[in-house]
């Protein structure tokens, strides 16, 4: 199988659009948690979706080193944007694992970690997360549809 990469690109970003409107819905019940997860998810694919327009991401939930490894070949304003997006990625990367299994070794499941203010932190990086990359994607020439 080979990668195209613009289905790539166009398949992550609509990955992040979907998980955060996931977020969005389920902060709005209440289901803290899943907007975590959801958040996170959004941001994770949001920075998946800038560095398959380099090469294939990998699978990992932290993909900051590689988005900052193919930051390197942008021109300085999209570099900014793509350190922050890196940034973003790289906090709220262990909100997978959290998200999923809690804290085990101090009996807290996932539901017990979030309340509505972690929720809504979580959701603004998570916006500001997809903003940024179709900032990118739309200065690289990438349309999107949504």
């Amino acid at each position: 199988m080979r990668l195209n990469p613009s289905n790539e690109v166009s398949y992550k970003a609509r990955l992040a659009a979907q998980y955060l409107m996931e977020a969005q819905e389920a902060f709005k019940w209440g289901n803290h948690r899943l907007a975590v997860a959801s958040s996170q998810l959004s941001v994770e694919n949001s920075a998946k979706a800038v560095i398959a327009l380099f090469r294939a991401p990998s699978w990992s939930h932290d993909p900051s080193h590689e988005l900052l490894e193919v930051s390197s070949t942008l021109p300085p304003d999209l570099k900014k944007l793509a350190e922050e997006l890196a940034d973003i990625t790289r906090q709220l990367a262990a909100e997978h694992g959290r998200a999923t299994y809690g804290e085990p070794f101090r009996g807290l499941t996932p539901w017990d970690l979030y309340d509505e203010r972690s929720a809504f932190e979580t959701l603004s990086k998570a916006r500001r997360a997809k903003e940024v990359m179709n900032l990118i994607l739309r200065k690289l020439g990438v349309s999107l549809q949504e």
